[in-house]
């Protein structure tokens, strides 16, 4: 698995429904369901836009390798830069097309990856819906526990979940 960042180019094409033109400015042949997820680029391009730094952060499209074919499976990062605290929210979602063939915890591995070898990073949350048996599964053995409760405007009620970035338990 492997995470190609998208350019603020990149995410106004998709916002636009540009497939073609996002695809040309990311380098790499996107998919219809990240067009589809216009309302997450408009929230990470604003982020851009309110600091540039943001971008090393947010979600990137995920390439998976299937019979020696790259292909995007969905997209994952995180909700922006640590917190005060140190903290991070990590964020990825598998193209139905390609759920249950382990791409969502392929995803997970490398981004917890990534938080690990950050200094910066104390922490990693996740918010689940109670009823998301799959991303329950997904983070299961990485370290995470719940924490409490949250009410997402969009999502209803969420689980939250915390994992110190120091816990390898799951690799």
């Amino acid at each position: 698995m492997r995470f190609v960042k998208l350019s603020p180019a990149a995410l106004q094409a998709l916002i636009a429904g540009d497939l073609d033109a996002a695809s040309a400015e990311a380098g790499f042949r996107l998919s219809q369901y990240l067009a589809d997820e216009r309302w997450l680029w408009e929230i990470r391009l604003a982020d851009i836009e309110k600091n540039p730094q943001n971008a090393e952060w947010i979600a990137r499209a995920a390439v998976a390798t299937d019979n020696d074919e790259e292909i995007v499976v969905g997209h994952g990062g995180f909700h922006g830069p640590p917190d005060e605290d140190g903290v991070v929210e990590v964020a990825y979602s598998v193209d139905p097309a390609y759920r249950r063939r382990g791409h969502a915890r392929a995803m997970l591995t490398e981004l917890l990856a990534r938080v690990d070898a950050d200094e910066r990073v104390s922490g990693v949350r996740a918010s689940i819906r109670p009823d998301n048996a799959g991303s329950k599964a997904t983070i299961a053995g990485f370290g995470f526990f719940k924490i409490g409760e949250q009410w997402d405007p969009e999502d209803g009620l969420e689980d939250v979940y915390l994992r110190s970035n120091r816990t390898t338990s799951g690799r």
